[in-house]
């Protein structure tokens, strides 16, 4: 296991793509999951997407109900109509927190590191952590939100 550097700055191209679906959960994706437990650890986060260790992969770490989970391809199918404002940080832009506007519920659905597909509610932080981390395997940024001036 070991810590992986951190890709930062909201012009980093990697952090700009989309990242590919993973086929199989594999010894090599394992592997590179507990890179991301502990390099997330490290930086006392609250979630770490694959593109921001240089992977260009659909899977993210978040922290749900206090545990940090693994989402494999994750897809959010539903949000609620209830929104929140809250800010929030970013391991690749330290320094910086933004005020977003998200979903207060949503329904997530992945693959978990046993290959099986998950479905869940979520509330709250939870919610925006996967929110978050999901907007990382799609290219997008923080930064990318409006701002109330």
């Amino acid at each position: 296991m070991s810590v992986l550097p951190i890709e930062k700055g909201a012009d980093n191209p990697i952090l700009r793509k989309k990242g590919a679906k993973v086929q199989k959960v594999t010894k090599t994706l394992q592997k590179l999951i507990k890179d991301m437990h502990d390099t997330v650890k490290a930086a006392d986060g609250a979630g770490l997407a694959a593109p921001q260790i240089g992977r260009s992969l659909q899977l993210c770490l978040a922290l749900i109900d206090g545990r940090m989970t693994v989402l494999v391809n994750p897809k959010i199918t539903s949000k609620s109509d209830e929104m929140e404002t809250e800010e929030e940080g970013c391991l690749s832009l330290p320094g910086l927190t933004v005020a977003v506007t998200r979903p207060v519920s949503i329904t997530v659905q992945y693959m978990d590191v046993a290959g099986k597909t998950q479905e869940r509610r979520l509330e709250r932080f939870d919610a925006r952590a996967v929110q978050h981390e999901v907007d990382h395997l799609n290219g997008v940024l923080l930064v990318d939100y409006p701002q109330k001036k």
